[in-house]
Parts: structure tokens; sequence; C-alpha cells
């Protein structure tokens, strides 16, 4: 199973999570291109510290909102998204040649994430951005999202993701964040959950049901104020049962990492 994270989200003065800690953690990292959040030094910065840990880099890219975080949806005819999502890995994997290490997959961000789970024109348009520019580049999706299928059809390799401190639906789909129980804080239960979904291919929704799901990776978002103790006590807990994390390149996990 890999462990991924998002990071080089701080902008200047502001700062947003602590990359550094979780790249000791994590197998994984989305870093962002610039749209929704992150400056270049500071991508750069963070891209250095992925290479020193060997630490898998992914272009987390979305929509051009920094002031919303990405977190709002934005109507952009297809072309224009395709361009902008071309533009975002264009930007990041110059930065992280530089840094000595390279992009292997594509995660998008915040509401662009979620709009195109469920397919269509937008979908369309990232799934394009990515046969344009290199096709042999992942994509991480949301586990039996729709989007898993539409774009393994159109050739890409896709990782699927399950997200550790996030709340679930009978669906599959994720609880929207307005929801009570959207946004789990504890550790040992998001430690659990995730090692149960490693071992049996299930999360609990929030009505108690059991929901299957097929994921090669598990996120934890870099901004929550306990990311960095969540992502700890997963990996530790992986680690004392004996399961390993690696990092996922082009759909197929490699070796344990570390």
């Amino acid at each position: 199973m890999d462990l991924n994270s998002d990071m080089g989200e701080a902008f200047g003065a502001w700062q947003m999570g602590d990359d550094a800690a979780m790249l000791k953690i994590v197998t994984s990292a989305n870093i962002a291109c610039g749209f929704h959040a992150g400056d270049p030094a500071g991508l750069l910065r963070t891209l250095r510290w992925a290479a020193a840990e060997g630490v898998a880099v992914g272009a987390h890219v979305g929509y051009p909102d920094l002031v919303g975080f990405g977190r709002r949806v934005i109507e952009m005819e297809r072309e224009d998204l395709t361009a902008a999502v071309i533009y975002q890995i264009g930007a990041l994997e110059a930065l992280a040649q530089v840094a000595g290490t390279r992009v292997t997959y594509v995660k998008p961000h915040g509401a662009l994430y979620n709009v195109i789970a469920q397919g269509g024109a937008q979908a369309e348009a990232v799934i394009a951005a990515l046969l344009a520019h290199r096709p042999r580049l992942a994509l991480m999706a949301l586990a039996g999202s729709p989007l898993v299928a539409q774009a393994r059809a159109a050739g890409l390799a896709v990782i699927c993701e399950a997200f550790a401190d996030r709340g679930y639906q009978p669906d599959g789909q994720l609880l929207p964040r307005r929801l009570p129980g959207a946004v789990l804080h504890d550790p040992d239960l998001v430690a659990a959950r995730m090692l149960r979904l490693a071992r049996e291919g299930v999360i609990e929704a929030v009505d108690g049901t059991l929901v299957k799901v097929e994921a090669q990776s598990i996120c934890v978002h870099g901004d929550s104020p306990a990311a960095v103790e969540m992502a700890a006590r997963i990996r530790a807990l992986f680690l004392a049962e004996g399961e390993p994390l690696a990092p996922v390149t082009g759909g197929v996990t490699s070796a344990p990492a570390r």
C-alpha cells in the first residue's frame, strides 16, 4: 500500500502543513503546482526534500483559485482546463528536474478532484491533458469512482485512492465536508480503519455499513492539524503488522520503501 499526502501548499508567509516532517513518513507526495496553492521557491524546497527522502512525486493540479484554496467549483471550457493541467504539470516537472527527482503521477486537487470523479466533460479535459503531454503519467483517482473506468478506457494507468481522514457514504463516495463526520481527527481510529482497508478491502461508512474499496494508495490531507500524527500512526501500525508501504508508479506498487 502507498501512503500519500498533499504538500507544497504554503504560499509566501502563509504556511500550510509540515512538509519536512511528513516526507519522513509517506511514500508519495502530491505537490501543489501554484494554481490552488504553492509558490515557486516553496515548491522547489519541498521537491528537494522529497528527493532526499526517496519519496515519489505527483503533480497536484487544481483550478486557478488561490483565494478559495481550489475548493470551489469553476466552470471551465474543455480546452482551457486541458491547457491549465498541462501548464501545471510542466511547471512542476521543471522544478522537479532541478531538485533531482521527477513527476510520476497526477492527482487533481479539491473541487476538481471531486468534479471529475463523477466523469463528464471536465474529466475528459484532464484525461486529454495527460494523453497530450505524457501518457505514461498515472492518474490518481477516487477508488470506485466513474473516473477510474473512464481513464483506463482512455489508456491511462490509474492509482485508486482511499482517504484516511475522511468519512465515507454508503455508496463509497466521500461525505461532503459540510456534514458531521466528514473529517476524521483521531489518529488511532484512522490508522485502524486503514489497516482494515489494507487487509479486508473495506471501509466503515458513516452509517456503519461496510463499503468495499479497492485502493492502492491512502491519502492523509496535509492541511489537517493532526496530519503528521495520523500519517505516523498509520505507518507505525502498518509496519508493526507486517503490511509494507511503498510508492505506486504506473498503477503498479514497487518494492517496499525504507
